[in-house]
């Protein structure tokens, strides 16, 4: 339970510390005192979204830490000992917040995330508001209510549902490698077929595009090759040409290479030369003979780069991988063309899953409608209590079998609540029919039959009781009473009846400091100021007999 709660820098408060009771704490105060902020101040210690706007004027950061008993609480021991937690029966939660939207968040002195925090919170504290009215009203929600009266062998339940649903999508998966349903693999087929096919015909070789693209080069340069080798052939072979100059050269000198050693080797490199020059002659007139551009042979060379184009497009970057597609793709073929057998044998497990499925599924939907049996009709009692004499509650559940079956890792069913206030008027889903009042008596019925069964150690409750008055206004003030001796509850309340059941009242007020600014204090009201509370309540001037009404009321809850 949540045993005291500091403040610093949050909206009007400057700084408070409020030690809770164990039981049943009232806040009450006028409106626009501060109470929501305490109830804020509770949400951002523990978890909620963080923002500016909370921030008191002036100040540059704001802390709240809650300080909770842990007496008992083993789902939060096991969930702090995961965290890596130490934690004995006290647990101490604090958070910062500050104007550069920097913040930290402690457990017991270790650093959290806000996740981890919320983790935590959710086993300790249920915040109830008018907002939860629309809670209620999610038929989503409504199967979340219903699943927490179903305690472990639901869960055990959920836990084979899951294996099953793993088993059967594990099918899945296989049949989908395996090419899918029947027309999927017909399909799959044909267009590896075809793919292959398309593949095989171009009959690439590793390495075509650059050769190609070498001859394409020099189909491009044709006239320029021609007329390259013609002049150096011309160069070399006409007469006075190159070679007959270094043979005129090389019988020059020969006539004086013996005169010195000098000349001898000049008169060999000459030689050396010519021969040289012949040979390259004999290339270069080789290279002139073979030369033959053939326009259909370029246009064919165009055509098949085209084509290793288009399959380098579709199938990869260069022939390698295209070939290598070409490998993958008859394998895949061969696999989808003999899982014929395969495909049964996983088809036939699947059909067994979903007979499995959906036994698992009818035995979750048998625990929830009992649970529901005795469930709404001790809602209706409280109802009744609450004065909704004639109240009528019971859950829909959609029917379902084999076929229509849609299951999620909670089952196939769908419920919704359905609820008449008025004799001879037939239940309708509680969304369509309750009003406000009637809602605020309805959640506060299903929080009586819970308190005993979520694990919660904090119940808060943010005016829920707003639309009451009356006779019913006490029936709540005890439905409140009956709550907190197993949960302690904070609630923020304007009905006396209320306030006079508390076990401890705070009166939230805000006032000028100095005249310069103006701060929300926070106060426990011993015995007599609570009864002046109470006058304030129920609006009456603070004479005798008002003091004395507020004495009675107080008494009646041994609260005087």
């Amino acid at each position: 339970m949540l045993d005291r709660l500091y403040i610093k820098n949050v909206a009007l408060i400057e700084e408070a510390e409020i030690s809770f009771d164990d039981k049943f704490n009232v806040l009450s105060g006028e409106t626009g005192s501060g109470k929501s902020v305490i109830l804020d101040s509770i949400n951002f210690v523990l978890g909620s979204k963080a923002d500016k706007s909370m921030i008191r004027y002036g100040a540059s950061e704001v802390l709240v830490k809650a300080e909770f008993s842990l007496f008992g609480n083993d789902a939060v021991a096991n969930v702090l000992d995961e965290l890596d937690i130490d934690a004995d029966d006290t647990l101490i939660i604090s958070r910062k917040f500050s104007q550069d939207g920097r913040g930290s968040i402690k457990v017991n002195g270790n650093s959290v995330t806000t996740g981890m925090l919320k983790k935590i919170a959710a086993l300790l504290v249920d915040v109830h508001g008018q907002s939860e009215h629309f809670f209620l009203l999610s038929e989503n929600n409504q199967l979340s209510v219903i699943d927490t009266l179903c305690g472990e062998k639901l869960t055990a339940l959920k836990g084979e549902l899951s294996g099953l649903l793993s088993l059967k999508k594990e099918c899945e998966d296989k049949i989908a490698s395996l090419g899918g349903s029947e027309q999927e693999r017909a399909q799959k087929l044909d267009m590896l077929a075809y793919q292959i096919a398309e593949i095989e015909k171009a009959n690439l070789t590793a390495g075509e595009t650059e050769r190609l693209k070498a001859k394409k080069k020099l189909y491009d340069n044709a006239e320029k090759v021609i007329s390259a080798i013609c002049a150096v052939r011309e160069i070399l072979s006409a007469d006075n040409g190159c070679i007959d100059l270094l043979s005129a050269a090389h019988r020059q000198l020969s006539s004086v290479s013996d005169i010195d050693k000098e000349y001898e080797d000049v008169c060999e490199r000459l030689d050396n030369l010519t021969i040289e020059a012949e040979d390259l002659k004999e290339t270069v007139a080789d290279l002139a003979d073979n030369l033959n551009f053939d326009e259909s042979d370029a246009r064919l060379v165009e055509e098949r780069l085209d084509l290793i184009k288009s399959l380098t497009r579709k199938y990869g970057a260069d022939e390698e991988q295209v070939l290598t597609y070409l490998e993958n793709a008859r394998e895949q073929y061969n696999q989808l063309n003999d899982a014929a057998a395969e495909l049964e044998k996983l088809n036939k497990k699947i059909a067994e899953t979903d007979g499995k499925i959906y036994e698992v599924c009818v035995n979750i939907t048998k625990l929830r409608k009992n649970k529901c049996k005795d469930f709404c009709s001790a809602v209706e009692e409280q109802l009744k209590s609450l004065n909704i004499p004639n109240a009528k509650f019971f859950v829909d559940f959609a029917e379902y079998d084999k076929n229509s079956i849609v299951v999620s890792g909670s089952g196939a069913d769908k419920v919704c609540f359905m609820f008449s206030a008025n004799k001879g008027e037939p239940p309708k889903p509680l969304s369509k029919v309750i009003s406000g009042g009637e809602m605020s008596r309805f959640m506060l019925a299903i929080k009586t039959q819970l308190k005993s069964i979520n694990g919660i150690s904090t119940y808060i409750f943010d005016e829920i009781d707003a639309g009451i008055s009356g006779v019913t206004a006490r029936t709540v003030a005890e439905k409140f009473v009956a709550i907190s001796n197993e949960t302690q509850i904070i609630a923020v309340s304007h009905l006396p009846q209320v306030c006079a059941a508390a076990s401890a009242q705070y009166l939230i007020s805000k006032s000028d400091a100095g005249g310069e600014k103006t701060v929300t204090s926070i106060k426990r009201l011993s015995k007599q100021e609570r009864v002046e509370e109470i006058i304030r309540l129920t609006g009456s001037i603070a004479t005798d007999a008002a003091r004395e009404h507020a004495e009675e009321l107080l008494s009646q809850f041994g609260n005087f």
